[in-house]
């Protein structure tokens, strides 16, 4: 039983997306929220929390030079494409930035204090009638749906939170050991997809690396290393630059497909393309490529469900800590590596911020990878920090508790300190 709830688990979490996740799914509110109109609205005015806020206000829109939630909320309501989900921005014509533009400036966007951190309503009025579309929890769960203050059904693959919530329950049940032993027996073909999830992302890294796309992260790590890694050192500097590369194509609105964990393009890439960078380094075969995916993207859910989804905590540690993992799987170790891999991360990186999704996620995302590799080799070496240092606790499954109780207790002003300065520069 628990092996078929972790695959419908990452069959449902690894989708694709495109672009940054934030304005994606602002978009499908607002593409919901016309459909029930049944008219192009006169004017929306639209509810957002902290986090999708923050997170949407830097990042590149695919095919679009405007940014932020206002933008994406009122390119989903003119949106063209037949696919609604969050690959709808994968299509934008002129005639929709046009029209998006105008909307927009007639239109207003409030922040919500009071909602889960992945959380967007628009509401619309024109042709004497209102609508409402709510977007929470996840970033294409449908919450509620009005017209002219009437409910209307839900999608049937969306709630309020019930199955939500116990997915959410049984990911945080989970262990280190429990990830090691699911991958050890599954079916590899069960798991396939996850080899393909992880082949799109590391497509879109040599897309990015092509045509210099965002900070040009990855030519600046690679520039004085040969073509191809010639040690293990540089095969570890090599993952991290081709994961920073697909960040700083997402981030750039480079109109190319990422597949997602925990709804962030980001941590999808983090928890996958190191991976097939340093199995191409070590020869592994196609098995246990698919096996240290596995580990590297449940372990990253794992985590995410001990916090929100979005918060003051860069989600690219908490990635790179799944791939951290999955580097002890394809060089040959187990259990006792992995938890001295995550002991070395969180006494590393523990106060790494998120400040918004922007081309500098590339840099967290190296930063992390690299961190990633070092608490890797520490730990064949038999070195991590024991549980008398700071957060570390007793063994991976204490440290990540401790490090998820500093983000959900510890950084919630922190959070609100972020957005400030941000929205400060904004006036």
């Amino acid at each position: 039983m628990i092996d078929e709830k972790i695959i419908e688990i990452l069959k449902k979490e690894l989708v694709v997306a495109m672009g940054c996740t934030e304005p994606a799914a602002s978009a499908l509110a607002g593409s919901k929220a016309s459909e029930l109109l049944g008219c192009v609205p006169d004017a929306v005015t639209v509810f957002a929390s902290r986090d999708m806020v923050k997170n949407a206000m830097a990042v590149g829109i695919p095919n679009c030079k405007e940014r932020g939630i206002l933008t994406a909320v009122c390119l989903g309501i003119f949106s063209e494409n037949p696919i609604k989900d969050l690959s709808i921005l994968s299509v934008v014509t002129e005639r929709q930035r046009e029209m998006a533009k105008k909307l927009a400036e007639v239109s207003s966007l409030e922040l919500e204090e009071n909602a889960p951190s992945v959380y967007v309503r628009v509401d619309a009025r024109g042709g004497g009638h209102t609508s409402s579309c709510t977007i929470s929890y996840e970033h294409d769960r449908f919450t509620r749906l009005l017209k002219d203050g009437r409910e209307q059904p839900l999608p049937g693959n969306c709630g309020k939170r019930g199955q939500a919530e116990r997915e959410e329950t049984f990911l945080k049940s989970l262990t280190l050991e429990d990830v090691v032993n699911f991958v050890r027996r599954v079916d590899k073909e069960q798991i396939r997809f996850v080899l393909d999830s992880a082949r799109t992302n590391y497509q879109l890294s040599c897309y990015s690396i092509e045509h210099d796309y965002g900070l040009k992260t990855a030519k600046t790590a690679l520039a004085d290393l040969p073509k191809q890694p010639s040690n293990l050192h540089e095969a570890m500097t090599f993952a991290a630059a081709y994961a920073a590369a697909g960040s700083d194509a997402r981030m750039s609105g480079c109109p190319q497909a990422v597949v997602i964990n925990s709804g962030s393009g980001n941590q999808g890439i983090t928890c996958s393309v190191p991976l097939v960078v340093l199995a191409d380094y070590l020869g592994s075969s196609e098995s246990q490529l698919m096996e240290a995916l596995c580990l590297s993207q449940i372990i990253g859910l794992m985590i995410t469900a001990r916090k929100s989804r979005l918060s003051a905590l860069c989600g690219a540690l908490t990635a790179a800590m799944g791939a951290g993992c999955g580097m002890v799987h394809l060089m040959g170790g187990g259990l006792d590596e992995m938890n001295r891999v995550i002991c070395n991360m969180v006494g590393n990186l523990a106060g790494i911020i998120c400040d918004g999704a922007k081309n500098s996620c590339a840099l967290k995302i190296f930063s992390s990878v690299e961190a990633a590799g070092l608490a890797v080799r520490m730990a064949f070496n038999g070195e991590a920090p024991g549980r008398e240092s700071g957060i570390i606790g007793g063994d991976a499954m204490e440290s990540i508790e401790n490090l998820m109780n500093v983000s959900k207790n510890g950084m919630e002003n922190t959070d609100r300190v972020i957005l400030s300065i941000m929205l400060d520069k904004q006036s």
